[in-house]
């Protein structure tokens, strides 16, 4: 079994000292590359003024950590593709995986808020989400066919390469059948530089819906889940099992492909782990189930009261794995067993959780918990 760092970044109040919350972030990645977790997973969110979501730019916040580590795989969860011009995420995921020698993992997503979408690409307005999955779609297709480091040409409903009527002379880059038409003008484009793994790094889109998840494997990618309690991911994990097989003609085992997001705090007493964790940990959530409401944390079947609040003691037994290091091993044997779990991303950095608390749960996971998996200390 596998366990990386979900980091989404949030420091509220701290705006006026994102060099120090930059500085925290780097501890966090130098720390799990030593400590042995498999890879961190960086967020991307915009205009964020209340503190909540601090990094734009996953791509970017990964090329740091690549500078920093030598051994941890480093994904995006996700770049919300559908804000990008695909050629230029093409191209940064590229130079990403050779500045890391080859430890990107690509994490791709639609969008979730209208004041993202609506400033950065009206298109992908979550509103109509016909339009947004349509775009969602195309966007892959072109980032598969740059990353195939083949001339290639792409005409779509969004987007067109190359532009048309490009007339292209030059006594250093010749006209060639692959790259001109007979007419002189650009016929198709190459992304320059591949990546370092070939044909291109995995890929993985996060999850949701049925929809969703069948369309996720049928395209070949992993999944990505979060919020909802074990009776009700069963479904979903078997939806992907069942979809994969299909698409692949080979039976797949359940859990092949998927990973979930887990909000993890460990301390030394269950008391204190619920101190330290319950405001942050409901930060996030108050956060999110604003668009999302409760739906998405219902057991299988279940029917939630009229009126039903948010709050610790609901999320409790439904996703969260929080207390002293047997009682979250004990949780985390619970996913293997019933959902052959196979990669689990610890979220533990809610916002207003303070630094120091955040590290000394990474520790103790490591320490005490990894190695009832792995069989090997941390």
């Amino acid at each position: 079994m596998r366990f990386s760092i979900f980091h989404n970044v949030g420091a509220p109040g701290r705006l006026h000292e994102v060099a120090s919350v930059l500085d925290e972030i780097r501890e966090v990645a130098t720390f799990a590359d030593d400590a042995g977790y498999h890879s961190i997973w960086y967020t991307e969110h915009h205009f964020g003024h209340e503190g909540y979501e601090l990094v734009p730019n996953p791509v970017l916040m990964g090329s740091d950590t690549a500078a920093r580590t030598s051994r941890i795989r480093i994904g995006q969860a996700a770049n919300i593709v559908t804000f990008w011009n695909p050629m230029r995420l093409a191209e940064d995921i590229a130079m990403l995986d050779q500045l890391s020698g080859g430890r990107v993992e690509v994490g791709v997503g639609r969008g979730l808020y209208g004041r993202e979408a609506m400033n950065l690409n009206p298109v992908a307005n979550p509103k109509d989400q016909e339009q947004n999955r349509a775009l969602f779609e195309e966007t892959v297709e072109i980032l598969r066919k740059a990353w195939s480091g083949e001339f290639f040409s792409h005409d779509g409903r969004f987007y067109q390469y190359p532009a048309p009527g490009i007339a292209w002379n030059h006594p250093q880059s010749p006209s060639t059948p692959e790259f001109t038409r007979p007419d002189g003008t650009i016929g198709k484009l190459q992304v320059v530089p591949q990546s370092f793994q070939r044909p291109h790094p995995p890929l993985s889109q996060v999850i949701d819906t049925a929809r969703s998840i069948q369309g996720a494997a049928r395209s070949g990618m992993k999944g990505i889940f979060w919020m909802p309690p074990i009776s009700e991911l069963k479904s979903r994990f078997a939806l992907y099992r069942d979809t994969l097989s299909e698409a692949t003609g080979v039976d797949q085992p359940l859990g092949q492909g998927l990973s979930l997001v887990r909000d993890v705090y460990v301390a030394d007493t269950m008391e204190q782990a619920r101190a330290d964790f319950e405001e942050a940990l409901l930060t996030s959530y108050k956060w999110i189930c604003h668009w999302r409401g409760l739906g998405n944390l219902r057991e299988a079947g279940e029917e939630l009261a009229e009126g039903q609040q948010l709050d610790y003691d609901f999320l409790a037994e439904r996703n969260l794995l929080v207390g002293t290091p047997d009682y979250v091993a004990e949780k985390v044997h619970e996913l293997r067993e019933k959902l052959n779990l196979q990669d689990l991303m610890l979220w533990t950095t809610h916002p207003g959780l303070e630094h120091r608390k955040s590290m000394r749960s990474f520790e103790l996971f490591a320490e005490k918990v990894m190695p009832q998996f792995t069989g090997e200390s941390a």
